[in-house]
């Protein structure tokens, strides 16, 4: 089993969430939240505010911890077909943008970011880390912890 431990930024301002459209080199693309994997020794509190730079080109700072949602990813169910299963363990914040302009990812696999409004995303195809960190940001757990979300539909690993 693969295994990986990432931190995803929830960035809502006037109805809006900011996405980010995935496009690996193989595959379609989705949406999903900025963010991405914690580094070797990195604190995952400084790996989102980086994630947000690299793929956005905006400056965040983070609000709040939302939560953290461990998943395991069937090997049938990968974008990567042929690799083993995999577990994500996903550490989501309550970040705010407070400066740079929206661009694509230099040299990597997000093509664009935007502000979109909330009540659109059900009809993206999407991560769904994104239902996550909505349901997160919308509900502040307690626990830190939200019901697992259904992969189908528009909705992806």
């Amino acid at each position: 089993m693969s295994f990986r431990l990432a931190a995803y930024a929830v960035c809502i301002e006037g109805g809006r969430v900011l996405l980010a459209r995935h496009v690996p080199p193989k595959g379609e693309s989705t949406w999903t939240l900025p963010g991405g994997r914690v580094e070797h020794a990195e604190d995952p509190f400084d790996a989102v505010i980086r994630e947000v730079a690299e793929e956005t080109g905006c400056d965040a700072v983070v609000e709040r911890l939302l939560g953290v949602d461990s998943r395991i990813i069937p090997a049938a169910e990968r974008t990567l077909r042929g690799g083993p299963e995999h577990q994500n363990v996903g550490i989501f914040y309550r970040v705010r943008i407070t400066g740079g302009r929206l661009r694509p990812e230099p040299n990597g696999e997000i093509a664009e970011s935007v502000w979109t409004p909330i009540l659109d995303v059900a009809g993206l195809r999407r991560s769904s880390l994104v239902d996550i960190g909505l349901a997160m940001a919308q509900t502040l757990p307690p626990t830190g912890h939200v019901a697992p979300i259904p992969v189908g539909g528009p909705i992806r690993h």
